[in-house]
């Protein structure tokens, strides 16, 4: 990403790409600058953030920062993947671009929302000169990306870090009572002579599999997304979708590993091998065939997934991203600010959808 960004910086490509978009730009209230970050954010909203520095007017990238998240960064993508080929597999394609081209309306909407409510006096004019076109030299091509890239490592590598680790804390623990009722389990199964050794190893895998959903369910992470789960029921999300929506608060990514942990036992899915694969097809039969305790009807149903989908959308960046928001904008208040208005924003878009998908059906 960087890489590329340079060169086009380099070329004076760049320049030329923002005076081309500040006739659409104004539009949404900002300048032709504010372009770049926009689409930086498909990549990684946090860089996006960062290379919204080079807007001179202080308005303009306070408004292109609370919009950025609002890009669907490549951390979604996963996610996106995942619930549309479970439950749209004629379709998935369709969906993704649904979702992508949702998040520029909402940009271009709290754009324009942001700068009558927050902004109301009259912006600096855009002023740019354009460079001439140059043929970009590898030296300081690799200069800028290893600075940018540094800077992005040096600010953003231990938060991710930490709160990774956080979240694998309140995943992890306490663990000691289920582990140790399902070693006596696994014990008896075990001393059982009259069962084949395939058998015994498919009971032992089931007590192992049933034994990390129980652990999942009582651990700390699994209490707070039972205690948000009121919150998130009028959009038809169960616990165990709170808590996967808990867990992606670090990275977007993490809300996958959760489902596949709630609902196969399996915390070690490698995205790059054939177990991939597997345990992705494995998860969505999984939530396909989860049925209400109740009613015996299908637990997740196209629409639930599509406000699900629109809700990871929307709700609050990584930890990073709001981390990277109140550094460039030298105030924890807007860190907040972008925490609290997309997470109400996303439950408000997710809640028009489910009322309108119920109606329509």
């Amino acid at each position: 990403l960087y890489l590329f960004i340079s060169i086009m910086e380099d070329t004076g490509y760049m320049a030329r790409a923002t005076f081309l978009m500040d006739k659409l730009m104004h539009h949404m209230g900002l300048h032709g600058k504010s372009f770049i970050p926009l689409i930086m954010g498909f990549g990684c909203n946090v860089p996006a953030v960062m290379a919204s520095r080079t807007i001179e007017s202080r308005q303009s990238r306070i408004i292109t920062v609370l919009v950025t998240s609002l890009m669907s960064c490549s951390a979604r993508l996963p996610v996106y993947i995942l619930i549309a080929g479970t439950f749209f597999p004629q379709h998935a394609g369709l969906v993704l671009f649904g979702l992508y081209a949702l998040g520029v309306l909402l940009a271009f909407l709290m754009a324009k929302l942001f700068r009558r409510v927050l902004f109301k006096s009259e912006d600096l004019p855009f002023v740019m000169e354009l460079p001439p076109y140059r043929i970009p030299m590898a030296r300081a091509v690799g200069i800028h990306m290893w600075d940018k890239a540094r800077e992005y490592l040096h600010k953003m590598g231990s938060v991710i870090l930490v709160a990774s680790v956080i979240i694998w804390a309140l995943g992890y623990y306490p663990r000691e009572e289920v582990m140790a009722r399902a070693e006596e389990q696994i014990a008896q199964v075990e001393q059982q002579s009259t069962l084949s050794e395939s058998e015994r190893s498919e009971q032992i895998a089931e007590i192992e599999r049933q034994a990390h959903m129980e652990q999942q369910e009582g651990s700390y992470l699994g209490r707070i997304g039972q205690t948000v789960q009121p919150v998130l029921a009028p959009l038809g999300f169960d616990w165990k979708l709170s808590v996967a929506l808990v867990a992606g608060l670090p990275a977007k990514e993490v809300v996958v590993s959760s489902l596949s942990v709630i609902y196969t036992g399996n915390e070690t899915v490698d995205e790059e091998s054939d177990d991939f694969a597997v345990g992705s097809s494995a998860l969505s039969r999984q939530m396909r065939q989860e049925k209400d305790p109740v009613t015996g009807e299908p637990l997740y149903t196209p629409l639930i997934a599509i406000c699900f989908l629109i809700f990871v959308l929307i709700y609050m960046p990584c930890v990073a991203t709001v981390v990277a928001v109140s550094k460039e904008l030298n105030s924890g208040w807007w860190g907040l600010f972008v925490v609290v208005y997309t997470c109400v924003l996303a439950w408000i878009v997710a809640y028009l959808a489910r009322l309108i998908g119920l109606l329509i059906i």
